[in-house]
């Protein structure tokens, strides 16, 4: 799945939709971590952080909207 997304793609798309994207990305997230955590190796270490750029991305367009 592509993480990596643009603050000008995210404005395009709407609320519902980025509130389903989100969440799909926090249980990406969670599951990352936890394969980290049970003492496994990510896939793509820097996917962690991307990742979390674009749930910082959505939260702000988000935020902005309300």
């Amino acid at each position: 799945m592509n993480t990596t997304v643009k603050a000008e793609e995210i404005r395009k798309k709407d609320t519902a939709e980025l509130k389903e994207r989100l969440g799909d990305l926090n249980k990406e997230l969670v599951q990352e971590r936890g394969q980290i955590e049970v003492g496994g190796f990510a896939d793509n270490p820097g996917e962690i952080k991307e990742m979390k750029k674009t749930i910082a991305r959505i939260k702000t367009v988000l935020n902005e909207r309300n």
